[in-house]
């Protein structure tokens, strides 16, 4: 009996291996455009660049703040449509706000910054635990260290000068600030 079995294998596995080189190739190998889509699946998802605003960053006119992406854009809704929102790369400061809408509160010219900086263009849209957070431009037109934690207790999103600049013309008295992730 083990003899005829294993006679069996050994013809269904010769019958087999013929089947598979004997195949054409357009039918041996699925090809990307010809590959059947499981139910459910989803097309991979195209990288996103850094610089493009991100998705749910709300309506209207308003500043965008990515927290994980340390940018900003300015989003100007009588911009033309499919204009690009400037965008501006910052430094975070020591506290940071949740994400949610804000408005801009307030704003100074020039002061002394809560890290004993002078800084100009001072707008200022969140207060966490006591904390002033704003986006603000180095005098001098230094920014933070990159990798270096900021001092401590410190509300101040640093711009370049020139940036700050562009921020401080936009970003006036109540226009939406949203905070991302």
């Amino acid at each position: 009996m083990a003899g005829l079995t294993a006679g069996a294998l050994a013809v269904v596995g010769f019958l087999a291996y013929q089947a598979s080189a004997n195949v054409p190739d357009s039918v041996s190998r699925p090809s990307a455009s010809t590959a059947p889509t499981q139910p459910g699946a989803k097309e991979k998802a195209k990288p996103r660049s850094p610089l493009e605003l991100p998705a749910d960053s709300g309506k209207g006119t308003r500043v965008v703040y990515s927290l994980s992406g340390k940018r900003i854009w300015l989003v100007d809704s009588e911009a033309k449509p499919g204009t690009k929102p400037p965008t501006f790369v910052v430094a975070p400061s020591a506290v940071s706000p949740t994400p949610d809408t804000y408005r801009v509160t307030t704003r100074s010219n020039r002061i002394t910054g809560s890290d004993g900086k002078p800084v100009e263009h001072v707008v200022r849209f969140a207060n966490v635990d006591g904390v002033t957070i704003g986006f603000s431009a180095a005098v001098d037109g230094t920014m933070p260290t990159p990798g270096v934690k900021p001092q401590e207790g410190t509300g101040a999103v640093r711009l370049s000068r020139e940036d700050g600049s562009k921020v401080w013309e936009f970003a006036t008295g109540g226009v939406k600030v949203v905070v991302v992730p």
